[in-house]
């Protein structure tokens, strides 16, 4: 890397620091700061992007690269969470099991469990009126988070940390068993989302990527079991993960190894809810969750404009993906292409995108490094203008210009890269 290039990549991360240097102004107009200091880090992250797939980036830039981002994490953790409130229902949560309840039996609000309300808790939880609907392992460390530090953040985030550090040395993990290169963990390192998604905000998906980052990596060190373990694990954090047992399965041509890619992962899942199914109602709110709620789905609001039904717009947005993830399913594409692709039509024909979501597709992007997943990765925080504007004024309102802003690039690059042309995983020929 010639002087030039060399100032030109350092100038870009001194930028983004500089940017995070803006968050003690978090305290004066939170949602404010928050959105400018997140849109302006995610369209860096794009230039950043553009340098580390063009260019070589010698050792030592890497690895202090990957300590200041870090550090950016540490120095995050202490910070109030602003886009989000969904913290408040994990440490309610844990709160509940802490004190020998099923979390699934009861809404926050219900008369039952007065006795353990507080002046935060569950006052400040959204949609106190409706039971948990996270699965069981999630609210296995939502109550060690309670049992750390009670009702602050900070244990959520502590745990976050942990399982982030995790997460790095399993990407880190997969480019050396892939043979990449080094530098391609720069890509989830300096991604904004992971940064404001779990340092600030503390969303649960953390918990959930790390899982499915060392189920990936077992299956591709042929260690089956553990692949299964692990997977079944991270669907009972979130169930995105069940994405990865048809791609499992249709890749195993043995049929015993077929059986366990099924049994493993169901089996687990059915033993982690059994302590709570007889005494609670563990999905009811997910069930309720996916009925009802809707939010920067593209698809879905394009079908949604024209069949103006809820519930009909949903069920063709199904139908459409399990038709798309069939194309995948049997294409004759890699197995991490197929991961890539099938998580990203998955949030495509999702009627609900928040960004957090859109961390299981930033994992895989130092592995399967697509302009497409870089772009939506990015442009996703627009939808801040959408939060901004909730909690400034009341009003929850989506804006089509926003939506046009976010998915056409990324769509229109998507495109792109599956007719082979000039897109076509930079990364891997690095």
């Amino acid at each position: 890397m010639k002087g030039t290039k060399k100032l030109y990549f350092v100038s870009l991360i001194a930028t983004f620091i500089l940017l995070f240097l803006f968050i003690p102004f978090l305290r004066y107009k939170p949602i404010i700061v928050y959105s400018f200091i997140y849109i302006s880090a995610s369209l860096l992250f794009i230039l950043i992007c553009g340098f580390i797939l063009k260019h070589e980036i010698p050792s030592r830039y890497i690895w202090v690269t990957l300590g200041v981002s870090v550090l950016l994490r540490m120095s995050l953790i202490a910070v109030n969470p602003t886009g989000s409130d969904d913290y408040y229902r994990y440490l309610w949560d844990g709160k509940v099991m802490a004190n020998g309840i099923n979390p699934y039996r009861y809404a926050p609000d219900d008369p039952a469990l007065a006795r353990l309300h507080s002046e935060v808790l569950p006052a400040r939880v959204n949609f106190a009126d409706m039971r948990t609907m996270y699965p069981p392992v999630a609210e296995g460390l939502f109550y060690v988070a309670y049992k750390v530090a009670g009702e602050s953040f900070l244990g959520i985030k502590a745990l976050l940390f942990i399982f982030e550090m995790m997460t790095i040395y399993g990407i880190y993990l997969i480019i050396k068993k892939l043979k990449l290169s080094r530098k391609n963990i720069l890509i989830y390192a300096l991604c904004p989302l992971p940064l404001f998604q779990f340092f600030v905000d503390g969303h649960v998906d953390g918990f959930g990527i790390t899982l499915l980052v060392y189920s990936i990596f077992f299956f591709l060190d042929n260690k089956k079991m553990l692949s299964y373990v692990f997977i079944a694990l991270s669907i009972c954090v979130k169930p995105t993960g069940l994405i990865l047992i048809p791609l499992f399965f249709f890749i195993e041509k043995d049929f015993y190894e077929r059986i366990k890619v099924v049994l493993i992962p169901v089996g687990i899942c059915a033993l982690a809810y059994v302590p709570f199914v007889f005494s609670g109602y563990p999905f009811q709110a997910l069930l309720k969750f996916t009925e009802n709620w809707t939010f920067n789905g593209i698809v879905f609001d394009l079908l949604n404009a024209i069949i103006r039904d809820n519930q009909i717009s949903r069920s063709v947005c199904g139908v459409l993906f399990i038709l798309v993830f069939l194309l995948v399913l049997f294409s004759r594409k890699d197995f991490l292409t197929k991961v890539y692709n099938s998580i990203f039509l998955l949030l495509i024909f999702s009627p609900v995108v928040h960004p957090w979501y859109l961390s299981w597709l930033a994992i895989l992007l130092p592995i399967k490094a697509r302009w497409s997943g870089i772009l939506y990765v990015s442009l996703v925080s627009l939808t801040l203008i959408t939060v901004a504007n909730y909690q400034l004024t009341g009003v929850w309102k989506e804006y089509p210009v926003v939506l046009l802003l976010e998915y056409v690039p990324v769509l229109a690059v998507f495109v792109v890269e599956l007719t082979g042309m000039r897109y076509n995983n930079d990364v891997e020929r690095a």
